[in-house]
């Protein structure tokens, strides 16, 4: 048996039992799992950081680093759980003899992986409470502080513990029961008239209904906590859910403050779910306007995405907007954009792919598709979910609208998220990819260091340094356009007695390249940069012979290196 806890993958965890899974990781195996806080959430639960790396090889901050999130919209909870498959992946695989074991304790020796499983611990209380409510984001009322007075407000109005639909036999609705599949409503067409219709809505109760009007509530909870990120924040009349001002709320400060204070994380991956893509930039323009050398690394690693998950690889721009002239922006916006860090955002699961609909756009399926798509998904919930992610119509005796039917598609245990039998079949698609791409990271090494005597008490230093890394300690031209990503900083440290006689003792050098190949081996032109990996930085000191003293360099994405040099 393993001397560290096994999640259980198909279930969701509320917040103390997250908290003490972690928790048991930590007392495991503490030279490889940390736990700490980055805040509290809007009601006070921690938002936990899990940081994992081998603290024997070095501290957490010396090392590149690849950051981890998921949970950020309350409902997507399986994002949660492939953030803490991950987890087990790499404290489970440390220090194996097969390929797996070597990728990870290579990893975890040489970088850092900060993995917060739940950004949103509120919101995904409520969503796992025994009547589950499924907003957006945080729990904090957003707009307005205050109660709806009518309108339909969507929940759980039989104790079920599902937010289903209603349906009510009206001349005037808008769907109609399919032909073949009676069970299935569909749209009505142009020119239907004379048959059996119904209006819809969502499941849920009503005030001051005056027995003919209906309109549904927006969550009173109206955050989008990703849209709280500083770049291109924009106000609630362009971005809804945007927050008062960026980063107004504290889970979202608590990443940004973080992500700050670790200039060390050059990549990251925020998981939600679904639809069933890997998301890479940019979110606010297209790949034309894209700083060209990004676009490459961005293909080339989102390639390898789709080949390790099977998950399509797409542009935020150009084929995931929720309106052709509108624009969402968020987390990728300000890691990549912003800071010049590489980032993707994966929705997780795709329920349509499922039931075997394969061509189909993953925006506008949700606006129209064909019936036999239906038929196709009320297939899959018959014959692989007992029935369930499609609930037959069952007549309730509603409050305020008196005889009405409940059911249709249970969006949130069978849309939003995987049934709980392929929950780690989808999160167990991704650690091979987040791997490889983190050891890709750039990484800072001692190349050389030379003393050289030039008189009786006159010494010449030299320490060399290089990027052992596949990509450059810049990790992006964003960053350097955006001046984000100093070039490599050397430091010499003199104990008392020693002198410089040339040099300061911070010289900032350049910009390391990594061994990502620039050009194919066909190309007619070189590489003008044959050693850009390599760095040297040059003083002169006085001091006796014999006498020690220390040199450090940093790369803020490829680490941090220290040794001592002896004037001899």
């Amino acid at each position: 048996m393993p001397d560290f806890p096994v999640p259980r993958f198909d279930q969701f965890y509320r917040h103390p039992e997250l908290t003490r899974l972690l928790a048991d990781y930590a007392q495991a195996r503490p030279e490889l799992v940390g736990l700490s806080s980055i805040g509290k959430s809007h009601e006070g639960r921690d938002i936990w950081l899990a940081t994992l790396t081998h603290s024997n090889t070095g501290t957490d901050t010396d090392k590149p680093a690849f950051w981890v999130d998921g949970n950020i919209h309350a409902a997507e909870l399986t994002a949660s759980t492939a953030c803490l498959y991950w987890l087990h992946y790499l404290v489970s695989h440390y220090g194996g003899s097969d390929e797996v074991g070597r990728q990870v304790t290579q990893l975890l020796d040489t970088r850092t992986v900060y993995i917060v499983p739940r950004l949103n611990p509120d919101g995904a209380e409520l969503a796992l409470a025994d009547s589950p409510r499924h907003i957006r984001s945080g729990t904090r009322p957003y707009p307005f502080d205050e109660p709806h007075v009518d309108g339909l407000t969507p929940e759980d109005i039989d104790g079920d513990g599902r937010v289903l639909s209603m349906r009510i036999a009206d001349p005037h609705g808008g769907w109609k029961k399919h032909a073949q599949q009676p069970r299935l409503l569909v749209p009505r067409e142009p020119g239907d008239f004379g048959g059996e219709y119904f209006r819809v809505m969502p499941e849920g109760l009503l005030k001051n209904y005056d027995g003919l009007l209906i309109k549904t509530n927006p969550n009173r909870e109206g955050l989008d906590l990703n849209r709280n990120f500083p770049a291109y924040w924009r106000q609630e009349f362009e971005q809804p859910g945007a927050g008062p001002y960026p980063t107004s709320e504290p889970e979202v400060r608590a990443m940004v403050d973080f992500i700050v204070k670790h200039p060390n994380i050059g990549a990251a991956v925020s998981f939600h779910t679904h639809s069933g893509v890997i998301l890479r930039p940019m979110g606010t323009q297209s790949d034309d306007d894209m700083t060209p050398e990004d676009l490459w690394i961005y293909k080339q690693l989102s390639e390898l995405g789709t080949q390790l998950t099977g998950y399509p690889a797409i542009s935020t721009f150009h084929d995931f907007k929720y309106h052709p002239k509108e624009i969402v922006t968020g987390t990728q916006d300000w890691i990549y954009e912003h800071l010049g860090a590489l980032f993707w955002t994966v929705e997780l699961w795709a329920p349509n792919r499922e039931a075997g609909i394969t061509d189909y756009d993953w925006i506008h399926w949700y606006r129209e598709h064909p019936p036999e798509d239906d038929l196709k998904l009320l297939k899959w919930s018959d014959e692989q979910c007992a029935g369930q992610a499609h609930v037959d119509w069952y007549a309730f005796q509603h409050p305020q609208l008196g005889a009405v039917e409940l059911g249709g598609w249970d969006k949130l245990n069978y849309w939003r998220n995987p049934p709980p039998e392929l929950r780690e079949r989808e999160a167990a698609r991704f650690p091979g990819w987040m791997t490889q791409i983190a050891l890709s990271l750039p990484k800072l090494e001692v190349l050389r260091t030379e003393v050289r005597a030039l008189g009786e008490d006159t010494w010449r230093v030299r320490f060399a340094v290089a990027n052992a890394g596949y990509l450059p300690a810049y990790i992006s031209k964003r960053a350097l356009e955006r001046k984000t990503a100093r070039g490599v900083v050397f430091n010499i440290h003199l104990p008392p007695g020693l002198s410089l006689v040339s040099g300061v003792e911070r010289i900032v050098g350049p910009q390391l390249e990594g061994h990502a190949p620039k050009t194919s081996m066909q190309a007619f032109l070189p590489n003008p940069a044959v050693t850009g990996d390599r760095a040297v930085a040059e003083w002169i000191v006085r001091g006796p012979r014999g006498a020690r003293f220390g040199l450090s360099a940093v790369a803020d994405r490829a680490g941090a290196v220290r040794t001592e040099a002896t004037l001899d």
